[in-house]
């Protein structure tokens, strides 16, 4: 008993120190762009590092980057990303632009990892007592477990929910693949690219 004690006090302390993240919105039309590059008239502006705690975590293990971009057509013709002008490493090298939702499912959240806290249901509090004999008995207990097992499960799912709906939205709503730059316009998104680096970006004139 006093084994399997330890091993739920254990498991609970770790467990909290695996809560879910809140999701920050990067806003990238307001982040300062440090790193610029021009081809032809076209401006590049990009910049990485832009996530935090658990998503931050999973660019590292999954070997994503999220990257900001800003991009001013100073050219004479109107352009259209991923077309007429796409991403390249400084080398030339071609970077693959992943598609929207693989950038989201490679960084989220699981909200199903958090079950795990169910195995803190059977955790109780004794309250022992001195018996007339001088040795040491239960007299009552409180399943806390209970209350705390669910609780913290049904907490983190929500708020792993809640932090990727805002992710999702945002990627959503700063899509550029495919769009077309007006000549004089200024067009700002998010980006995700396969690598482990931070390797300096350009952009190649098709």
């Amino acid at each position: 008993m006093k084994i399997i004690k330890i091993t739920l006090l254990f498991l609970a302390i770790s467990m909290l120190t695996n809560c879910a993240s809140s999701y920050k919105n990067i806003e990238p039309q307001s982040i300062s762009y440090i790193s610029k590059k021009e081809s032809g008239g076209i401006i590049l502006e990009y910049k990485y590092d832009l996530l935090d705690k658990k998503y931050a975590k999973k660019e590292v293990k999954r070997g994503v980057k999220l990257v900001a971009v800003k991009i001013t057509n100073n050219s004479d013709k109107d352009i259209v990303f991923g077309r007429d002008v796409k991403l390249a490493y400084v080398n030339e090298d071609a970077i693959y632009i992943m598609d929207r939702d693989k950038v989201y499912k490679s960084l989220k959240q699981s909200p199903a990892s958090y079950l795990w806290y169910l195995l803190l249901s059977p955790m109780s509090f004794y309250t022992n007592e001195t018996n007339s004999y001088g040795m040491q008995e239960t007299t009552s207990s409180f399943p806390v477990g209970l209350i705390i097992g669910p609780g913290l499960t049904a907490g983190n799912m929500i708020a792993a929910g809640n932090a990727n709906k805002k992710f999702k939205t945002e990627l959503l709503d700063y899509t550029i693949n495919g769009t077309v730059i007006k000549k004089g316009e200024t067009i700002i998104g998010l980006i995700g690219i396969k690598t482990h680096s931070f390797d300096a970006l350009m952009l190649k004139i098709e």
